[in-house]
């Protein structure tokens, strides 16, 4: 049997923070696995790829990177460290090399989701109550739902257009899950993102927020994958 990567890493998204792994970590945790999120800052893609990296260096051995939406644009920049053995993209972006996160999404056409982005005089990014509740994390009960909101935070619009001068999925195994209910992200961009990648797919009838609405199903991809990684 070959060896399980134990380390994973886990990138949250935009308008979001670590806390939005909080329902998986414990099920990797009873698991086994050493699960830890990264706290980006959400003000670059440069700046988000270095918040990365300094968590993997940290891990004692190979690592899963796992992003959740704006964090799959991050781990396939992030993702050609040396120590990573394989990558999870959930309800994510998948740019290709010299793509934006915008630029994968935007053939799709803007979601209800996008649609209630706010944009600042200093263009930093947020998403309008109807749209946190109703568009992003609809799936969830209602306390949850506020509590997201409560805990959203702002994006820096520009990294959104950055583009990405690495795809690690060229290169590392590769597994996704696709919301089939995100008004977000385009499912018709996360499906074809899958089949580009030569991804192992999942997909899920849950809104953007797959993380906190199906956290075990979640977690038994992640940990498919983590029994696989170093096989492939």
């Amino acid at each position: 049997m070959s060896a399980v990567v134990k380390n994973i890493v886990l990138v949250h998204g935009a308008f979001a923070d670590g806390s939005s792994w909080s329902k998986v970590i414990p099920i990797l945790q009873q698991l086994g696995y050493n699960a830890v999120a990264v706290q980006n800052p959400l003000i670059s893609l440069a700046d988000e790829v270095a918040f990365t990296k300094r968590i993997i260096a940290l891990q004692d051995g190979p690592v899963l990177l796992v992003g959740h939406s704006w964090g799959g644009a991050v781990i396939t920049q992030a993702g050609d460290d040396l120590k990573v053995a394989g990558l999870v993209y959930v309800t994510a972006y998948a740019p290709e090399v010299g793509q934006s996160a915008n630029d994968a999404s935007g053939p799709f056409g803007r979601t209800e989701g996008q649609k209630q982005i706010r944009v600042d005089s200093e263009k930093f990014a947020t998403v309008t109550a109807e749209g946190m509740l109703e568009r992003i994390a609809e799936g969830l009960p209602l306390a949850e739902r506020k509590l997201f909101l409560a805990v959203q935070g702002q994006s820096y619009g520009p990294m959104f257009d950055e583009k990405l001068t690495v795809a690690a999925w060229k290169t590392k195994p590769t597994w996704a899950v696709i919301s089939a209910k995100d008004q977000m992200l385009p499912p018709a961009m996360e499906q074809a993102s899958a089949e580009k990648m030569g991804a192992v797919t999942t997909t899920i009838s849950t809104c953007h927020m797959s993380i906190l609405e199906m956290p075990e199903t979640i977690a038994a991809v992640i940990d498919e994958a983590a029994k696989l990684a170093l096989s492939k």
